[in-house]
């Protein structure tokens, strides 16, 4: 049954608000219209396009928990956070991050998100990369969405160390794993 503009224009508006991670493909397939009849509703209703929303959502959120690097620093955007105990983001892969003779993401792009995930979920003014060991299990490619989560494994006082598994998954499947020695400049129990 197809709905009328009006009507659709009402549930899209819920939906985002319900879920303001919801991709302009996502809502298409849903309410089975053009990705272009998506993007002409949310213009007319002032919803701003994805990146917008996780931006402010994240500004919203986390601007005054990230302690050891300003957010637009992060690789990605982070979606969820609790410093000392894990971090969520995500990124999104475009053409200008991949290589273009096969369209294979560059390395670098999902060690920075992993990286700079492990930097913020530390809940201190300056936290820096000692050490890191790094798989890369799957190729990514242009328009996937790479999910990363970073969880604090544990942490050593006595040398200002704290040990964060990071995994990125696209698709809920395993594309990268990480394993990062993160040095802070205060123990744990003084920050």
């Amino acid at each position: 049954m197809k709905r009328s503009k009006k009507e659709r224009q009402r549930l899209l508006t819920e939906k985002i608000i319900e879920n303001p991670f919801v991709t302009d493909e996502q809502l298409a397939t849903e309410f089975v219209v053009s990705v272009q009849t998506i993007r002409l509703d949310r213009m007319e209703l002032a919803i701003p396009e994805l990146r917008e929303r996780i931006k402010d959502v994240a500004a919203k959120n986390y601007e005054n928990e990230v302690k050891s690097l300003p957010l637009d620093e992060v690789i990605g955007e982070i979606i969820d956070i609790e410093l000392d105990k894990r971090a969520l983001s995500i990124f999104d892969v475009k053409e200008e991050h991949v290589f273009q003779r096969n369209g294979i993401a560059r390395g670098h792009h999902l060690f920075a998100q992993s990286n700079s995930l492990a930097v913020a979920v530390i809940n201190d003014e300056l936290a820096l990369t000692a050490k890191s060991s790094v798989i890369f299990l799957k190729p990514v490619k242009a328009g996937d969405r790479v999910v990363t989560k970073a969880i604090v494994r544990g942490q050593h006082s006595e040398k200002n160390r704290t040990y964060v598994d990071v995994t990125s998954t696209v698709d809920n499947e395993l594309v990268f794993k990480g394993e990062f020695e993160m040095y802070r400049t205060k123990g744990v129990e003084e920050s």
